[in-house]
């Protein structure tokens, strides 16, 4: 390796949000995500992601808290002309500077009300009022720009709130002005799973968690799936992916099949691609899921050439009229069945046209439930030409769009892993 690769400059950095409207729940905190995963990008470390209302004395105390956690604090919000955007004004009593007038910033902010022929309060001043020394980032969608304040070794950058005018802002303007002060490179691989729980993931892979270093693993629970992030810091790709690999190696040989896909992949993504390298055509009849398979199908690039159609037959009649279930079928053993899954399945293949029919039938909630058929009892059917039907039967727990959305992701594994 070369020796130089083993010096790697880091940044610790924390995202501190400001505004009372953050705290209350009035919006929510995106630009955190933004910042974080583009931070990420260029090897700085997030480690605390915190929110302060607009009062000086907090506000204060949250710079002081954060600078003893962080070489590099990322404000956004609270550069406006009101009396109560005081993120700068409050940065400049910390670090014990004189705000002045920025003269390219003021006549920005003119030119702005000039040309889009707006009325200037007096107060619009105050945002080109800034701490003394300190660099500027021009804002090129809005009134409010960017500062960066560094004393003592540590770091303050004061972003806009509104996301099209600091996404812009930090990607052009901040990423570059980061990338001097740090050498490594974080590179993430996202293993996803489905049929294996997040808990059941972890012990399977103990070792593998208890002994991280770098890379590190992280194991995250979704919707009826888990996934397993993979993450190395390293001085550049090439050699940050060459320390992931092995890793993902090993959780592949303990996982298997299981694991459906990687990063962008998403089950239907997946079942999409699978169908057209075989030629195949699907179709759906859905019941409880009420057209959010064919929904979750259907959001894929490519769907178009595989999918033919979904219907959702809600009713008995439906199911009888325009799937050919059996009456007596749904008489004897209802229309929440595996027996009617299966009709259901080889119905739409059938009518449709196509290779594959899928069908989803159960018991959603939350009310509708027996002893017999609790609330979360959902049967699935995979028709395939030429192979028959299988059924499966699922009891899932949660709310009823829970029980929904886990019966779309078991059907769409179930024709996954029959595909394989």
């Amino acid at each position: 390796m070369n020796p130089d690769k083993t010096k790697i400059k880091t940044l610790t950095a924390e995202i501190l949000a400001v505004g009372t409207e953050i705290l209350l729940g009035d919006i929510v905190n995106t630009n955190a995500q933004f910042i974080s995963q583009r931070l990420a990008e260029i090897g700085v470390n997030v480690y605390m992601h915190t929110a302060v209302g607009d009062n000086p004395r907090r506000l204060f105390d949250a710079y002081a808290q954060a600078f003893c956690r962080a070489d590099l604090v990322i404000a956004t919000g609270g550069l406006g002309p009101t009396d109560d955007d005081i993120t700068k004004e409050v940065a400049a009593e910390y670090f014990g500077l004189p705000l002045e007038l920025h003269e390219p910033s003021w006549e920005a902010i003119k030119n702005i009300f000039s040309n889009n022929a707006f009325v200037m309060t007096s107060n619009n001043k105050k945002q080109a009022m800034l701490p003394a020394g300190c660099r500027v980032f021009p804002n090129g969608n809005g009134t409010a720009p960017g500062v960066c304040v560094e004393r003592g070794g540590k770091t303050l950058i004061m972003l806009p709130g509104p996301p099209n005018e600091l996404e812009p802002m930090f990607v052009g303007q901040v990423v570059p002005l980061l990338r001097e002060k740090t050498s490594a490179v974080f590179v993430s691989r996202t293993l996803k799973v489905c049929g294996v729980g997040e808990s059941r993931a972890a012990a399977i892979l103990k070792d593998v968690l208890d002994a991280q270093t770098n890379p590190t693993v992280a194991p995250y629970a979704k919707t009826n799936e888990a996934w397993l992030r993979i993450t190395a810091s390293a001085a550049d790709e090439t050699e940050a992916r060459g320390l992931i690999e092995p890793v993902a190696q090993i959780i592949y040989g303990r996982l298997g099949d299981n694991i459906y896909g990687e990063d962008a992949d998403s089950l239907e993504s997946v079942v999409i691609k699978m169908l057209a390298c075989r030629g195949l055509t699907v179709a759906c009849a859905e019941s409880c899921t009420g057209g959010l398979l064919a929904s979750r199908l259907v959001d894929c690039p490519g769907a178009s050439a595989v999918f033919t159609e979904g219907v959702v037959t809600y009713s008995n009649e439906s199911k009888i009229k325009r799937l050919g279930v059996s009456q007596k079928t749904i008489e004897n053993f209802g229309a929440v069945s595996g027996e009617t899954a299966a009709e259901m399945a080889e119905g739409i293949a059938r009518s449709s046209g196509a290779d594959v029919g899928i069908s989803v039938t159960g018991v959603a909630g939350p009310s509708g439930g027996t002893d017999q058929k609790p609330v979360g009892l959902v049967y699935i059917g995979l028709f395939i030409l030429n192979k028959g039907v299988q059924i499966k039967e699922s009891r899932f727990g949660g709310t009823r769009s829970k029980i929904r959305e886990r019966s779309v992701s078991v059907a769409l594994d179930m024709l996954r892993r029959e595909l394989m």
